[in-house]
């Protein structure tokens, strides 16, 4: 989805479009199990825009990828958290 906000600092997302993309089949076992984004400037760990996102969707994890600074030979870092009531808990990820 589009980053309305058009920042590399914060993120914002039209919220219907992403209602529409989760339930796009009701008649699907298919269910939406994470949301992933990256962070370009900070470490791959929820920001406080993360969190505040989160209340609208439990039990949904956020993947969330840490992009190195151009040049950088280091590799991206992939994190995964679940963040209910505002509590940030870190979950395994498992590349299968």
């Amino acid at each position: 989805m589009e980053n309305l906000a058009a920042s590399p600092f914060r993120f914002d997302i039209d919220g219907r479009e992403l209602i529409k993309f989760a339930f796009a089949d009701d008649d699907s076992d298919e269910q939406l199990t994470a949301i992933y984004h990256s962070h370009t400037r900070s470490a791959p760990y929820p920001s406080q825009t993360d969190v505040n996102f989160a209340v609208g969707w439990p039990g949904v994890e956020w993947l969330i990828v840490g992009v190195p600074k151009k040049g950088s030979d280091e590799e991206p870092e992939v994190r995964s958290y679940l963040i209910e009531d505002g509590v940030i808990r870190e979950v395994d990820v498992e590349v299968t």
